[in-house]
């Protein structure tokens, strides 16, 4: 049987300079290509933006204006490269517009910007790139941003963490289009897992605030150092000299948690770091992080990190 247009779902990617190209890439190799040999009725794709496009050193040229978003079942923002300045205006009313005619709005990685900017992100929870999470909900705070899932699905509006997040979010459209076992031949011809487990907090590093002259300045090595034991406040405190309440104040000035929550992500860190580098076991990392036991340190490290050890260790050890 032969599929006509109108038979299949249609998706419109939105394009303009300034666009992130590894996010535009995976959004035309799954939508863009023709996949009807695997999943018929594959996706009617437009490649939409107002004239040619400059995206990194590569220069499209759009098959139609940004007004035929309003008329996609799904429109797809890629990355934003420049989030310091506001996305075009163009684009914005051109993905407001769509979201009003019914379509179904994702973005990915930056993206999550321009859906803000056209009031998409208002009172829905979102996410972006582990490294602009702040930036997002400062500049939106009717949203709620949350910095650690690969993507959030609000049903009309999605939105998806940093670079191969916007491959997971792709193929969870795919998913929710055509079903799990269409997604897994997808995801088998484009090499990669059909579902990741956990969330971008694996992906997360924890620095520690830069060195200066601030009154914790010795504090954070000498904890480090001491990052085995059974540290509580008031051994911070005594160690900084002052009281606990103080002691409190200036962690949540210069690291925007709590003495306990910042000496708990330190352990977690270490722990990382531990599983890429050695091959100890999850008992011996426990007690070289001050977790006690192998039992506190799973029920912690998937809690902060959303996978297991295990699964972490064979993630990220080469």
């Amino acid at each position: 049987m032969t599929r006509t247009v109108s038979d299949m779902p249609s998706v419109a990617l939105a394009v303009t300079d300034g666009m992130l190209p590894y996010e535009l890439s995976v959004a035309l190799e799954v939508f863009g290509t023709d996949l009807t040999h695997l999943v018929d009725p594959w996706y009617d794709f437009a490649l939409c933006g107002d004239g040619p496009v400059q995206v990194g050193r590569f220069r499209l040229d759009p098959d139609h204006g940004l007004d035929r978003l309003a008329h996609a079942d799904t429109v797809i923002v890629p990355g934003w490269a420049d989030t310091d300045r506001e996305p075009p205006a163009a684009l914005v009313r051109a993905v407001r517009a769509a979201h009003t005619a019914g379509a179904r709005v994702a973005s990915l990685c930056t993206g999550a910007f321009v859906l803000g900017a056209a009031g998409l992100l208002d009172g829905r929870r979102a996410t972006t790139h582990w490294a602009h999470t702040r930036k997002l909900a400062r500049r939106h705070p009717a949203a709620t941003v949350d910095p650690d899932v690969l993507y959030v699905d609000n049903g009309d509006v999605l939105t998806s963490a940093g670079k191969a997040a916007a491959m997971d979010l792709c193929l969870h459209l795919v998913r929710l289009d055509h079903g799990s076992a269409d997604a897994n031949k997808v995801a088998r011809r484009l090499v990669v897992p059909p579902h990741r487990d956990g969330g971008q907090a694996q992906f997360i590093s924890t620095p520690l605030p830069a060195p200066g002259n601030h009154p914790l300045a010795e504090l954070f090595p000498w904890a480090l150092e001491r990052i085995g034991r059974p540290l509580t406040v008031e051994d911070l405190a005594r160690q900084a000299g002052m009281s606990s309440r103080h002691l409190a104040r200036h962690f949540k000035e210069l690291t925007g948690t709590t003495p306990l929550q910042w000496l708990h992500s330190q352990r977690i860190r270490h722990a990382q770091e531990l599983l890429e580098t050695t091959d100890a076991t999850v008992d011996t990392i426990a007690a070289a992080t001050g977790m006690g036991t192998a039992t506190t340190l799973r029920r912690h490290f998937h809690r902060s990190v959303g996978v297991p050890p295990d699964a972490y260790r064979r993630t990220f050890r080469p």
